[in-house]
């Protein structure tokens, strides 16, 4: 079965369980990365390293969204002429 038969037959509480337990262990991950690079930074470069990544960190998340954007995008802008090689060729 592929997800979007799964999206539209299983329970809210299983798909929620199975999307966003991923989802939470990556951000859990993330948040532990980024305190141990501010300790790092802190010890090694100072007060100014920490200011410096604690600026840029916003601009590496925005980036990674829309990077996994675009992503999605190409993905979906894909499947309608799928759908349609499909058709001609029953027909």
């Amino acid at each position: 079965m592929n997800e979007g038969q799964l999206l539209g037959s299983e329970k809210i509480g299983k798909l929620l369980m199975k999307f966003s337990i991923p989802c939470i262990i990556s951000l859990v991950l993330n948040a532990v990365y980024n305190m141990v690079d501010q300790i790092f930074i802190g010890q090694g470069v100072g007060y100014l390293g920490n200011g410096a990544t604690n600026v840029i960190f916003p601009l590496v998340q925005v980036a990674t969204a829309i990077a996994l954007m675009g992503r999605r995008r190409r993905r979906k802008s894909n499947q309608p002429v799928l759908r349609c090689r499909r058709k001609r060729k029953s027909i």
